[in-house]
């Protein structure tokens, strides 16, 4: 997805110059513009910077309000085809590389924030409909690329639950398997990182109804991020992320320690 993104950044940073030349000549700053649509001004700054995409019910408001006669609607709509990727995609991955905070748990495959880029190799050849080499390159790259976030001077709160299973899968192969024990090991102790498995013998657990993952923002909105098989979302409703924040808290307390699970993955590198 990263890869598809820098490919989308000429065009919206095109449609981004545009908006902040109909603010300017309509007497508008960012803060006012964001306050307006109460979305803030880092988010109108990052749409007209092109790190964030403009989505079209916005971009047809600000037409309105700038008297734009609908060019950034029209701009939008004729990026070229090249540079359009899913939005939802856009505006997660956005929030992700900001982000002050993020929970997740994963009962399927590692985090993409965990994975090496063997292991995510595996996952991207697992897909049906099947990727071509070039593709999977490409989007293991960008999968790994990611990951600098955990390791910059202030990273964000980081907390993945993980169901034991998914720990044990040799995805891979046995030799990708084991380098991603390591990683996770090595992960684990990262300032602010805590990797937690969900054992096994769990009789049940607060969130049998699949994986998630939850995002703070710098202005401290709160999101969550959802897949299925066909599909993602990203929600902002305040009590959808309210009940998979308290689906997110009971089941940290219903897993392993940091500590128990560093222990767990010692025993499962020692049995190799």
């Amino acid at each position: 997805m990263s890869t598809t993104t820098r490919r989308n950044a000429s065009a919206m940073k095109m449609v981004g110059a545009l908006l902040a030349l109909y603010r300017q000549a309509a007497g508008h700053t960012q803060r006012s513009l964001g306050e307006r649509f109460v979305i803030g001004e880092q988010q109108i700054a990052s749409i007209e910077q092109g790190r964030r995409p403009l989505k079209p019910d916005l971009a047809e408001q600000l037409d309105e309000l700038l008297d734009t006669k609908g060019a950034l609607s029209t701009a939008l709509s004729r990026m070229p085809e090249v540079d359009l990727v899913p939005l939802w995609a856009e505006e997660f991955l956005d929030r992700e590389r900001e982000a002050i905070a993020i929970s997740s748990y994963e009962n399927q495959v590692l985090p993409g924030l965990l994975q090496t880029e063997a292991y995510a190799w595996a996952v991207f050849r697992s897909r049906v409909p099947f990727y071509g080499e070039e593709r999977i390159a490409q989007l293991a790259t960008a999968r790994v690329e990611r990951q600098a976030i955990l390791h910059r001077g202030e990273p964000p709160i980081t907390c993945f639950v993980v169901w034991e299973p998914v720990v044990r899968a040799p995805i891979g192969g046995p030799e990708v398997w084991v380098e991603q024990l390591r990683h996770l090991r090595a992960c684990s102790e990262l300032p602010g990182l805590m990797f937690q498995v969900l054992p096994l013998d769990r009789a049940s657990h607060a969130s049998l109804d699949g994986p998630f993952v939850l995002l703070e923002t710098p202005e401290h909105q709160r999101l969550a991020y959802t897949e299925n098989q066909r599909g993602s979302q990203l929600i902002a409703d305040p009590g959808e992320v309210a009940i998979l924040t308290q689906k997110c808290a009971m089941l940290r307390s219903q897993a392993l320690t940091p500590e128990d699970t560093r222990d767990l993955l010692d025993r499962l590198l020692g049995e190799q």
